[in-house]
């Protein structure tokens, strides 16, 4: 077990104390996790009996919270006390610095806990790193990048896509296990538990923390090909745009590196029907791994088909939805569309220098359980059953 971690500012001998917690307050984890818990100034006031304009001041760090509001701030926003401690590495994300897929139906607590969550899986990423050298970040124009981190790739979505492979040696072929390829290049990739706070908006992708991150949110359907092609659209973004102007453009420009990177043209094209024929997509679906769905949008963008027939095309797969050879594939039964970078530095780091998913909590001053849930393992206690 290692001994030598750094005691949090406030924690003396492993003990905390409300009145050192108040001494050493860092507003800006005050307001990471009022973000987190989805809660506004006026809920945390009500909760714990002060005025919203005292919370405000919390957060400014213009006055610091009593010793005695200490221990409700951490029941009602649901972390340890240790958690309100400055002195720590901390994951801040600028709104600019990150793509969400849905922007104009993403809300601003919406995205405020989205990007709490961000900060929090690179928190994890660095505790993890001290330990574990990870792999290193080959993302061509990645300020952070550490193979040829000058090397620039096209602007043109398509001509980057197809940088992007040659620079990968992914050929000319499908993309086998994408996910898998992008933590392979050191990107962090995450997919939060349906219930976690970040799967309420849809996949995002940020530039601006020391590692590339893509948090992949579950799909309503569960489907491993939009789950694909969302990995795929949040690396053009992370390759294409260097800060989020959330317009319609960059959105597109993403989709059209996404399809590229995944059906490359001139791979594709002499493979799809010069007449619509969705049982010959759904075969080029389970070989390409993208979508029947996407693969009529590729048709009518390569000119293949018209709009009208695309349309058309599209109200059939409605109907065809459920039927076999058509219905939503679980991304469960894709181990290499899953991320383990993380649990397996995780892993690493246990059996190399016995690091306990406690020791994780205390140094990160979380609560266990979001640590495990971070690393997507699945909880170890046992489960009460009542009859």
């Amino acid at each position: 077990m290692r001994t030598d971690q750094p005691t949090l500012p406030g924690v003396e001998a492993g003990r905390t104390t409300p009145r050192k917690i108040s001494e050493g307050f860092s507003p800006a984890r005050l307001t990471q996790a009022r973000h987190l818990a989805g809660m506004t100034k006026k809920d945390v006031a009500e909760r714990i009996g002060v005025s919203p304009a005292a919370v405000g001041q919390y957060e400014t760090g213009s006055s610091k919270p009593r010793p005695e509001v200490i221990p409700r701030l951490a029941e009602v926003l649901d972390v340890p006390m240790p958690f309100f401690l400055g002195g720590r590495p901390m994951g801040k994300l600028d709104v600019s610095r990150a793509h969400f897929r849905a922007l104009r139906s993403t809300s601003g607590a919406q995205r405020d806990r989205a990007l709490g969550f961000a900060g929090q899986v690179w928190e994890l990423t660095y505790a993890l790193e001290k330990r574990v050298q990870l792999p290193i970040v080959d993302l061509p124009g990645f300020a952070g990048g550490e193979v040829h981190p000058g090397t620039e790739l096209p602007s043109e979505p398509a001509a980057a896509a197809q940088a992007l492979r040659r620079h990968w040696g992914l050929g000319d072929g499908p993309v086998r296990h994408l996910v898998r390829q992008m933590e392979v290049r050191g990107i962090v990739v995450v997919a939060p538990a349906p219930d976690e706070s970040a799967s309420k908006v849809d996949a995002f992708a940020s530039a601006g923390l020391p590692r590339p991150l893509a948090v992949l949110t579950p799909n309503r359907s569960d489907d491993v090909f939009r789950h694909r092609f969302s990995g795929a659209h949040e690396l053009g973004h992370l390759v294409l745009h260097a800060s989020a102007t959330g317009d319609s453009q960059q959105e597109r420009e993403a989709d059209a590196f996404a399809a590229e990177f995944l059906t490359p043209r001139a791979s594709i094209l002499p493979l799809l029907p010069r007449r619509l024929d969705l049982g010959q997509l759904a075969g080029l679906s389970r070989t390409w791994g993208v979508s029947v769905h996407s693969l009529v949008y590729r048709c009518r963008e390569l000119g293949l088909i018209s709009d009208a027939t695309a349309s058309r095309a599209y109200q059939r797969l409605r109907g065809l939805q459920a039927e076999p050879g058509f219905e939503p594939e679980p991304v469960s039964g894709f181990p290499g569309e899953q991320p383990v970078m993380l649990r397996q530095a995780y892993e690493l780091a246990e059996k190399d220098t016995g690091l306990s998913v406690s020791e994780l909590a205390r140094e990160l001053a979380w609560k266990p359980a979001r640590v495990r849930e971070l690393l997507g393992m699945p909880d170890s206690r046992p489960i009460l059953r009542l009859v």
